[in-house]
């Protein structure tokens, strides 16, 4: 029976960064922190077949949590937006939202400084708990984004319901923009309908000078991809200091 998480150092292996670049202004204007581990191909299926991503999901919020109140107390401020993966399963757990909001309420971080990720699919299996959760969490100043737009069937149709700050375009429309035209037309109207909306666009794996200047004469908001910025450690830009699980 699966039903504990492996040592702490052989989860998480370490948690990266990667910036998310303004293409109109070009600047670091956030950026985005995920957990990366040798073995995550392997690890995260198995965790999300035993229901375990939330307890992954809550060792990552909190020792990011406790790394960016680090960083205001020395600071006064934080310099950018940061944003973190949820689960799917996170976002229907009810004890999870409220751990997250204790936390939040307790460390009263600057509003607008962190935003949440959660996937297209993960919002349209359970629509209803999605919207619940975004709402509760963003009365206490935090963000959200919509990543991986555009993979599933129905996109368009349920991005109406979704009170989201930031729309991720996908990555496979992305990386061979400068040679199909039909994904360039998606790009163009999923970043239409986006602005429509009142929301920021960012593309997703920006991996060369070329998609990067395609991405700025779209009008997309930001781009995140190797071009602008590699994965690195989080602790290359502050210490962490590292909660117990």
């Amino acid at each position: 029976m699966f039903d504990q998480l492996p040592d702490e150092p052989h989860l998480l292996g370490f948690v990266l960064f990667q910036v998310i670049f303004c293409a109109t202004a070009a600047t670091i204007v956030s950026g985005a922190v995920a957990v990366h581990d040798r073995d995550a191909d392997a690890l995260l299926p198995a965790a999300e077949r035993y229901g375990l991503m939330p307890r992954i999901d809550q060792w990552v919020v909190r020792n990011t949590l406790a790394w960016l109140s680090d960083r205001v107390r020395r600071d006064g401020h934080l310099d950018r937006v940061f944003a973190l993966n949820l689960s799917g399963a996170s976002l229907s757990d009810e004890q999870f939202r409220q751990h997250l909001q204790a936390q939040l309420e307790t460390l009263q971080l600057p509003p607008g400084s962190l935003c949440f990720e959660i996937t297209e699919t993960a919002a349209v299996a359970n629509l209803s708990k999605v919207v619940h959760f975004i709402g509760e969490v963003k009365r206490l100043g935090c963000l959200f984004a919509l990543d991986d737009f555009g993979s599933g069937l129905s996109s368009f149709a349920y991005l109406k319901n979704l009170p989201v700050d930031f729309l991720k375009i996908d990555g496979s429309f992305i990386k061979d923009i400068e040679s199909d035209p039909i994904d360039l037309a998606m790009v163009q109207a999923i970043n239409t309908i986006g602005h429509v909306m009142g929301l920021r666009t960012i593309a997703e794996y920006v991996s060369s000078e070329a998609i990067l200047a395609r991405v700025r004469e779209l009008g997309v908001d930001y781009a995140q991809g190797y071009q602008v910025g590699m994965p690195r450690p989080l602790d290359a830009l502050a210490p962490v200091r590292r909660m117990p699980r």
